[in-house]
């Protein structure tokens, strides 16, 4: 089961987020009902088959709005489910319920959808060791919760950001004329206890990975047979390091790249390429 990011992080990005979206207030709600109407309960409801997450993100929302409010899970956060099952029952503030509903929802779908597709990736690899991970490629202010949508559909996670690990990667190679010119450089200035991931193309910068010994080396759109054959020299050479494989992965290819052995496969594919998952709140009139 994923753990929900501190609540500490959480609250402050829904706040922002609610603030964006009522502006100076919520004037339909505000101005539409009177007291002798009663809205206080609510269902959400999913409209197409998928996996389910965000809910406890929803609840924060509507509890920030109405301490009182109670949104209670009627399926498990992970579960999958055909469209039409009721997910949660809301109870709280009509202001509350009508005023959270949006960004609620939004992000619930936009999660669910993430891990929807991160289960069918998942699911194509099953029965291999084989593990999918995600990557930095997020929405500017969601990542954190992209990411905890990736690992509700099975997928673990990359680096959370830049000071997570140290990564090798083209740019970085040619600024430093190289990758044995590159790690030495890191090996000195970076802090303890980092691991040093290299990002290779061919089989001779494998071999120079190799030779400074980088702690994970990356096998980055490389052809099957020389992923197959990168693998057994890494392995024979210091069985220790993890390989991961990367570059253009999709549904179709995952297994194939999984089969050469790597430990892992990243891919942005789950977050860039998945849509949202069409949910539903409903009013109860009582």
């Amino acid at each position: 089961m994923a753990s929900l990011p501190s609540l500490i992080i959480v609250d402050r990005l829904l706040e922002n987020w609610l603030l964006e979206d009522i502006g100076r207030g919520d004037f339909t709600t505000q101005g539409l009902f009177n007291d002798k109407i009663a809205i206080n309960q609510g269902i959400w409801v999913v409209k197409e088959d998928g996996v389910i997450a965000g809910l406890p993100i929803a609840a924060r929302v509507f509890r920030l709005l109405d301490q009182e409010a109670q949104f209670t899970f009627e399926v498990k956060e992970g579960d999958y489910c055909l469209s039409g099952t009721k997910i949660a029952s809301l109870q709280g503030s009509r202001e509350a319920l009508l005023t959270g509903e949006r960004v609620a929802l939004n992000l619930a779908m936009r999660l669910s959808g993430i891990a929807t597709a991160t289960r069918n990736y998942v699911e194509e690899i099953g029965n291999l060791p084989t593990k999918l991970v995600d990557t930095r490629k997020t929405t500017p202010g969601l990542r954190i919760l992209e990411k905890y949508a990736t690992r509700v559909g099975g997928a673990i996670n990359h680096r959370l950001g830049l000071d997570d690990a140290v990564m090798i990667k083209d740019n970085h190679i040619k600024a430093a004329g190289g990758i044995e010119k590159a790690i030495a450089l890191l090996r000195n200035n970076i802090p303890y206890p980092l691991n040093i991931e290299v990002e290779t193309t061919d089989l001779e910068e494998v071999e120079q990975a190799l030779k400074q010994g980088a702690d994970i080396i990356m096998l980055d759109n490389m052809p099957l047979e020389i992923m197959a054959e990168a693998v057994k020299i890494i392995r024979a050479t210091n069985p220790r390091i993890r390989i991961e494989a990367s570059g253009n992965i999709t549904l179709k290819t995952i297994r194939a790249v999984a089969e050469t052995g790597v430990d892992y496969i990243s891919s942005s594919a789950p977050i860039t390429r998945s849509h949202w998952l069409d949910l539903s709140m409903r009013i109860l009139y009582v």
